[in-house]
């Protein structure tokens, strides 16, 4: 059986780790899969996209910046991807239409509840920023029943449209919006969704937000501590976990929406920590 092909898509996409991360989940499992990462252009997500499917190809995974341009593209979206307005999977359902889906949210999930031994359920969670990441994993950690959920941002206008956005998947569940400098309460779960880190750069957050048994997430990545994790435990935070996990367990998803079979994610992980 010759392997089907599968991609990445961004701009730029000489970083990405999809092809390493699947290229493991293929040899673990067996399944025939071919996975490359392709650059598009700014202007011409859409004809990439269609010269991939017409040439054979079977799935994509997207990045930054096309993810909504995805879900635009889409002909039919699945629940989660409906909310999130973006879309990090590709592939064609049954009927042979071009199918969106978002599996960030649930990698985010699955790398606190499996992975780290993080309880969600009662929690009171802080999330920062307001933007497309955090707009696409909301869903998924409302749905793990949490106390209370605050969205804080420095544009307090995008939370607040975030929290009218998700009131009806929050139910009783208290989800309110603020800017960075409001909470000034510890609480049990605090997750980065900005890029903040990456330019080295923090939120303007009261420290008062930390407790020794606060959990810090950043959904960013790096070999090194990342900055919002070093002022984390500069703060007293104990665990800090960055975003390496959901990265491999929200590739675990799509290959399980592409394969029917879901690989094991820990070894890839270390495999990556390792690299």
């Amino acid at each position: 059986m010759s392997d089907e092909r599968y991609a990445v898509v961004g701009h730029p996409v000489n970083h990405s780790k999809s092809p390493r991360i699947h290229s493991l989940f293929a040899r673990q499992t067996g399944e025939p899969v071919e996975y490359t990462a392709i650059q598009a252009p700014l202007d011409d997500f859409a004809a990439t996209v269609q010269q991939f499917f017409a040439g054979g190809g079977q799935g994509l995974n997207i990045t930054v910046p096309f993810k909504e341009q995805a879900w635009e593209l889409a002909q039919c979206r699945a629940p989660r991807a409906q909310k999130a307005g973006a879309a990090n999977t590709l592939y064609h359902n049954r009927e042979g239409q071009l199918t969106a889906d978002n599996t960030d949210g649930h990698g985010l999930v699955q790398d606190l509840l499996d992975n780290h031994g993080v309880q969600l359920k009662g929690a009171r969670i802080l999330i920062l920023g307001a933007g497309g990441a955090v707009r696409g994993v909301l869903g998924p950690v409302l749905e793990q029943m949490p106390a209370s959920l605050t969205i804080a941002n420095r544009t307090v206008a995008k939370a607040d449209a975030l929290v009218a956005l998700f009131a009806d998947e929050a139910g009783a569940i208290s989800l309110s919006a603020c800017g960075f400098g409001a909470p000034d309460q510890p609480f049990d779960v605090i997750i980065n969704g900005t890029s903040a880190s990456l330019q080295g750069n923090l939120p303007p957050l009261c420290a008062n937000v930390m407790a020794a048994n606060t959990v810090v997430y950043d959904m960013m990545y790096s070999s090194q501590t990342t900055t919002f994790n070093q002022w984390a435990l500069n703060n007293g935070a104990v665990r800090v976990f960055d975003g390496l996990g959901m990265l491999v367990e929200q590739a675990a998803e799509s290959f399980r929406i592409w394969r029917g079979v879901r690989p094991e994610t820990a070894p890839v992980i270390d495999a990556l920590r390792n690299d």
